[in-house]
Protein backbone atom coordinates (compact mmCIF):
# COMPACT_ATOMS: atom_id res chain seq x y z
CA UNK A 1 0.00 0.00 0.00
CA UNK A 2 2.91 2.36 0.80
CA UNK A 3 4.53 1.74 -2.59
CA UNK A 4 1.32 2.66 -4.42
CA UNK A 5 1.04 5.89 -2.48
CA UNK A 6 4.64 6.92 -3.27
CA UNK A 7 4.31 6.26 -7.05
CA UNK A 8 0.99 8.10 -7.46
CA UNK A 9 0.49 11.70 -8.52
CA UNK A 10 1.95 14.13 -6.00
CA UNK A 11 -0.41 15.80 -3.56
CA UNK A 12 -0.02 18.38 -0.84
CA UNK A 13 -0.50 15.75 1.88
CA UNK A 14 1.70 13.02 0.48
CA UNK A 15 4.50 14.92 -1.25
CA UNK A 16 5.59 18.00 0.74
CA UNK A 17 8.22 20.19 -0.94
CA UNK A 18 11.82 19.26 -0.40
CA UNK A 19 13.69 21.35 2.18
CA UNK A 20 17.37 22.21 2.09
CA UNK A 21 19.72 21.97 5.04
CA UNK A 22 21.52 25.10 6.18
CA UNK A 23 24.60 23.93 4.32
CA UNK A 24 22.62 23.46 1.07
CA UNK A 25 24.28 20.09 0.33
CA UNK A 26 21.66 17.71 1.70
CA UNK A 27 17.93 17.28 1.08
CA UNK A 28 15.35 15.82 3.41
CA UNK A 29 13.32 12.78 2.21
CA UNK A 30 9.55 13.03 1.49
CA UNK A 31 7.35 12.42 4.49
CA UNK A 32 5.97 8.92 4.73
CA UNK A 33 2.19 8.51 4.49
CA UNK A 34 0.49 8.80 7.82
CA UNK A 35 -1.48 6.01 9.48
CA UNK A 36 -4.75 7.82 8.74
CA UNK A 37 -3.96 7.90 5.00
CA UNK A 38 -3.41 4.12 4.90
CA UNK A 39 -6.65 3.48 6.76
CA UNK A 40 -8.63 5.66 4.31
CA UNK A 41 -7.08 3.84 1.34
CA UNK A 42 -8.04 0.49 2.82
CA UNK A 43 -11.61 1.68 3.41
CA UNK A 44 -11.92 2.87 -0.23
CA UNK A 45 -10.61 -0.45 -1.55
CA UNK A 46 -13.05 -2.37 0.65
CA UNK A 47 -15.96 -0.21 -0.50
CA UNK A 48 -15.37 -0.91 -4.20
CA UNK A 49 -17.86 -3.43 -5.70
CA UNK A 50 -16.37 -6.86 -6.19
CA UNK A 51 -17.33 -8.14 -9.66
CA UNK A 52 -17.58 -11.91 -10.03
CA UNK A 53 -15.38 -13.67 -12.54
CA UNK A 54 -18.08 -14.55 -15.07
CA UNK A 55 -15.56 -16.14 -17.39
CA UNK A 56 -15.12 -18.87 -14.81
CA UNK A 57 -18.85 -19.41 -14.38
CA UNK A 58 -20.05 -19.44 -17.99
CA UNK A 59 -18.50 -21.74 -20.61
CA UNK A 60 -17.52 -20.41 -24.02
CA UNK A 61 -20.63 -21.91 -25.66
CA UNK A 62 -22.85 -19.86 -23.35
CA UNK A 63 -21.14 -16.65 -24.42
CA UNK A 64 -21.65 -17.55 -28.08
CA UNK A 65 -25.31 -18.40 -27.55
CA UNK A 66 -25.96 -15.05 -25.85
CA UNK A 67 -25.10 -13.30 -29.12
CA UNK A 68 -28.49 -14.30 -30.57
CA UNK A 69 -30.79 -11.28 -30.71
CA UNK A 70 -33.76 -13.47 -29.84
CA UNK A 71 -32.33 -13.70 -26.30
CA UNK A 72 -32.42 -9.94 -25.73
CA UNK A 73 -35.03 -9.00 -23.10
CA UNK A 74 -38.46 -8.51 -24.65
CA UNK A 75 -37.35 -9.45 -28.18
CA UNK A 76 -39.11 -12.80 -28.45
CA UNK A 77 -42.30 -11.48 -26.83
CA UNK A 78 -42.45 -8.63 -29.35
CA UNK A 79 -41.80 -11.02 -32.22
CA UNK A 80 -44.63 -13.30 -31.10
CA UNK A 81 -47.03 -10.38 -30.93
CA UNK A 82 -45.99 -9.27 -34.41
CA UNK A 83 -46.47 -12.65 -36.09
CA UNK A 84 -49.72 -13.40 -34.27
CA UNK A 85 -51.06 -10.08 -35.55
CA UNK A 86 -50.49 -11.39 -39.09
CA UNK A 87 -52.68 -14.45 -38.58
CA UNK A 88 -55.85 -14.28 -40.67
CA UNK A 89 -58.67 -15.37 -38.39
CA UNK A 90 -60.97 -16.33 -41.27
CA UNK A 91 -58.37 -18.42 -43.10
CA UNK A 92 -56.14 -19.70 -40.31
CA UNK A 93 -58.35 -19.68 -37.22
CA UNK A 94 -56.93 -19.36 -33.72
CA UNK A 95 -53.30 -20.01 -32.75
CA UNK A 96 -52.52 -23.25 -30.90
CA UNK A 97 -48.73 -23.09 -30.65
CA UNK A 98 -45.72 -20.89 -31.34
CA UNK A 99 -42.31 -22.45 -31.96
CA UNK A 100 -38.79 -21.12 -32.42
CA UNK A 101 -36.91 -23.27 -34.91
CA UNK A 102 -34.42 -23.33 -37.74
CA UNK A 103 -35.30 -24.32 -41.29
CA UNK A 104 -32.91 -26.37 -43.41
CA UNK A 105 -33.31 -25.88 -47.15
CA UNK A 106 -32.45 -28.24 -50.00
CA UNK A 107 -28.85 -26.93 -50.05
CA UNK A 108 -28.36 -27.59 -46.32
CA UNK A 109 -28.56 -23.91 -45.34
CA UNK A 110 -29.95 -23.09 -41.88
CA UNK A 111 -32.29 -20.15 -41.39
CA UNK A 112 -33.98 -18.88 -38.24
CA UNK A 113 -37.78 -19.22 -38.24
CA UNK A 114 -40.86 -18.63 -36.10
CA UNK A 115 -43.50 -21.30 -36.70
CA UNK A 116 -47.19 -21.14 -35.77
CA UNK A 117 -49.74 -23.94 -35.70
CA UNK A 118 -53.31 -22.72 -36.03
CA UNK A 119 -56.70 -24.33 -36.52
CA UNK A 120 -56.21 -24.67 -40.28
CA UNK A 121 -52.66 -23.69 -41.19
CA UNK A 122 -48.98 -24.17 -40.58
CA UNK A 123 -47.40 -20.70 -40.77
CA UNK A 124 -43.64 -20.28 -41.23
CA UNK A 125 -42.33 -16.76 -40.61
CA UNK A 126 -38.98 -15.29 -41.59
CA UNK A 127 -38.62 -12.68 -38.86
CA UNK A 128 -35.91 -10.06 -38.40
CA UNK A 129 -35.18 -9.96 -34.66
CA UNK A 130 -32.97 -6.90 -35.16
CA UNK A 131 -35.51 -4.62 -36.85
CA UNK A 132 -38.62 -6.36 -35.43
CA UNK A 133 -40.00 -6.95 -38.89
CA UNK A 134 -41.61 -9.95 -40.58
CA UNK A 135 -39.98 -10.39 -43.99
CA UNK A 136 -41.77 -13.47 -45.35
CA UNK A 137 -44.75 -15.72 -44.60
CA UNK A 138 -45.29 -19.25 -45.86
CA UNK A 139 -48.82 -20.60 -45.32
CA UNK A 140 -49.38 -24.36 -45.57
CA UNK A 141 -53.00 -25.60 -45.21
CA UNK A 142 -53.09 -28.44 -42.71
CA UNK A 143 -55.54 -30.46 -44.77
CA UNK A 144 -52.83 -30.69 -47.46
CA UNK A 145 -50.23 -32.08 -45.04
CA UNK A 146 -50.03 -35.80 -45.78
CA UNK A 147 -46.72 -36.97 -44.33
CA UNK A 148 -44.33 -36.11 -41.48
CA UNK A 149 -40.86 -37.65 -41.39
CA UNK A 150 -38.70 -37.65 -38.25
CA UNK A 151 -35.12 -38.80 -37.95
CA UNK A 152 -31.49 -38.14 -38.67
CA UNK A 153 -30.13 -36.65 -41.88
CA UNK A 154 -28.57 -38.39 -44.85
CA UNK A 155 -26.70 -37.17 -47.92
CA UNK A 156 -25.73 -38.72 -51.27
CA UNK A 157 -22.94 -41.29 -51.27
CA UNK A 158 -20.24 -38.95 -52.60
CA UNK A 159 -21.40 -35.85 -50.76
CA UNK A 160 -18.90 -33.87 -48.67
CA UNK A 161 -21.61 -32.63 -46.32
CA UNK A 162 -22.90 -34.00 -43.05
CA UNK A 163 -25.35 -32.87 -40.38
CA UNK A 164 -25.61 -33.98 -36.78
CA UNK A 165 -28.84 -34.31 -34.82
CA UNK A 166 -32.40 -34.99 -35.92
CA UNK A 167 -35.07 -33.05 -37.73
CA UNK A 168 -38.67 -33.03 -38.90
CA UNK A 169 -39.76 -32.77 -42.53
CA UNK A 170 -43.37 -31.88 -43.37
CA UNK A 171 -44.75 -32.93 -46.79
CA UNK A 172 -47.93 -31.58 -48.34
CA UNK A 173 -47.90 -32.99 -51.88
CA UNK A 174 -46.46 -36.46 -52.08
CA UNK A 175 -47.26 -36.78 -55.77
CA UNK A 176 -45.20 -33.76 -56.87
CA UNK A 177 -41.45 -34.17 -57.16
CA UNK A 178 -39.10 -31.16 -57.32
CA UNK A 179 -37.84 -30.42 -60.80
CA UNK A 180 -34.19 -30.79 -61.81
CA UNK A 181 -33.87 -27.01 -62.12
CA UNK A 182 -35.23 -26.45 -58.61
CA UNK A 183 -32.82 -28.96 -57.10
CA UNK A 184 -29.83 -27.06 -58.46
CA UNK A 185 -31.22 -23.61 -57.75
CA UNK A 186 -30.21 -22.49 -54.22
CA UNK A 187 -32.99 -19.87 -54.23
CA UNK A 188 -35.82 -22.19 -55.30
CA UNK A 189 -38.87 -22.17 -53.02
CA UNK A 190 -41.27 -24.47 -54.87
CA UNK A 191 -40.46 -27.62 -52.92
CA UNK A 192 -43.49 -29.51 -51.53
CA UNK A 193 -41.90 -29.92 -48.10
CA UNK A 194 -40.20 -27.96 -45.33
CA UNK A 195 -37.54 -29.22 -42.91
CA UNK A 196 -37.01 -28.05 -39.33
CA UNK A 197 -34.29 -28.60 -36.74
CA UNK A 198 -33.67 -27.44 -33.17
CA UNK A 199 -32.80 -23.78 -32.69
CA UNK A 200 -29.34 -23.33 -31.07
CA UNK A 201 -30.77 -21.40 -28.09
CA UNK A 202 -32.92 -24.34 -26.99
CA UNK A 203 -30.47 -25.22 -24.22
CA UNK A 204 -30.29 -21.76 -22.64
CA UNK A 205 -33.30 -22.20 -20.31
CA UNK A 206 -36.40 -24.31 -19.71
CA UNK A 207 -38.68 -21.77 -21.40
CA UNK A 208 -36.60 -21.74 -24.58
CA UNK A 209 -36.28 -25.51 -24.44
CA UNK A 210 -40.08 -25.77 -24.58
CA UNK A 211 -40.25 -23.34 -27.52
CA UNK A 212 -37.63 -25.30 -29.46
CA UNK A 213 -38.86 -28.81 -28.64
CA UNK A 214 -39.12 -30.35 -32.09
CA UNK A 215 -40.70 -33.55 -30.80
CA UNK A 216 -43.59 -31.66 -29.19
CA UNK A 217 -43.96 -29.65 -32.38
CA UNK A 218 -44.27 -32.81 -34.45
CA UNK A 219 -46.92 -34.22 -32.12
CA UNK A 220 -48.99 -31.03 -32.08
CA UNK A 221 -48.75 -30.69 -35.86
CA UNK A 222 -49.89 -34.28 -36.36
CA UNK A 223 -52.92 -33.84 -34.08
CA UNK A 224 -53.92 -30.53 -35.67
CA UNK A 225 -53.60 -31.91 -39.20
CA UNK A 226 -55.64 -35.01 -38.33
CA UNK A 227 -58.50 -32.81 -37.07
CA UNK A 228 -58.52 -30.68 -40.21
CA UNK A 229 -58.43 -33.76 -42.46
CA UNK A 230 -61.58 -35.01 -40.75
CA UNK A 231 -63.40 -31.69 -41.13
CA UNK A 232 -62.10 -30.45 -44.51
CA UNK A 233 -60.92 -33.41 -46.60
CA UNK A 234 -59.28 -32.61 -49.93
CA UNK A 235 -60.89 -34.35 -52.92
CA UNK A 236 -58.56 -36.84 -54.55
CA UNK A 237 -56.19 -37.03 -51.58
CA UNK A 238 -55.98 -39.70 -48.93
CA UNK A 239 -57.28 -38.48 -45.61
CA UNK A 240 -55.00 -38.58 -42.61
CA UNK A 241 -51.34 -37.93 -41.87
CA UNK A 242 -48.65 -40.56 -42.16
CA UNK A 243 -45.88 -40.22 -39.53
CA UNK A 244 -42.62 -41.99 -40.40
CA UNK A 245 -39.39 -42.48 -38.49
CA UNK A 246 -36.85 -42.45 -41.29
CA UNK A 247 -33.78 -40.67 -42.59
CA UNK A 248 -34.29 -37.16 -43.93
CA UNK A 249 -32.42 -36.96 -47.22
CA UNK A 250 -30.75 -33.76 -48.44
CA UNK A 251 -29.53 -34.03 -52.02
CA UNK A 252 -26.53 -31.72 -51.76
CA UNK A 253 -22.96 -32.61 -52.61
CA UNK A 254 -20.38 -29.86 -52.02
CA UNK A 255 -22.15 -26.95 -50.34
CA UNK A 256 -19.17 -24.73 -49.56
CA UNK A 257 -21.44 -21.73 -49.01
CA UNK A 258 -23.76 -23.69 -46.72
CA UNK A 259 -20.78 -24.97 -44.73
CA UNK A 260 -19.41 -21.46 -44.20
CA UNK A 261 -22.86 -20.02 -43.54
CA UNK A 262 -23.83 -22.68 -41.00
CA UNK A 263 -20.51 -22.51 -39.19
CA UNK A 264 -20.85 -18.74 -38.79
CA UNK A 265 -24.64 -18.83 -38.16
CA UNK A 266 -25.31 -16.43 -41.03
CA UNK A 267 -28.94 -17.54 -41.14
CA UNK A 268 -29.56 -16.21 -37.61
CA UNK A 269 -29.93 -12.70 -36.22
CA UNK A 270 -26.78 -12.36 -34.13
CA UNK A 271 -24.45 -9.71 -32.78
CA UNK A 272 -21.33 -9.85 -34.93
CA UNK A 273 -18.90 -7.39 -33.35
CA UNK A 274 -18.30 -4.19 -35.29
CA UNK A 275 -19.89 -5.61 -38.45
CA UNK A 276 -23.37 -6.24 -37.05
CA UNK A 277 -26.02 -8.42 -38.65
Amino acid sequence: MTDVAEEGAPSEEQQPPLSCSPGGSEHSLPAAPTEGTEERAEEVAAARPQHPDITAELPLDQFRIRKFFVLRPGTLSQAMRDVEALVDGEVDGSVHGVWLMAEVDHWNNERERLVLITDSSLLVFKYDFVMFNCEQIQRIPLNFVDRISCGKFSFPKHSLLQREGEGVRVFWDRLREPSFTSKWNPFATDFPFVTFIHHPVGSISDSFSALCDIQKFQEQLRDAAQKVHAVKPVPGKANGVLVLNQLIHIEAYVGIMSFLGNQNKLGYCMARGNIGF
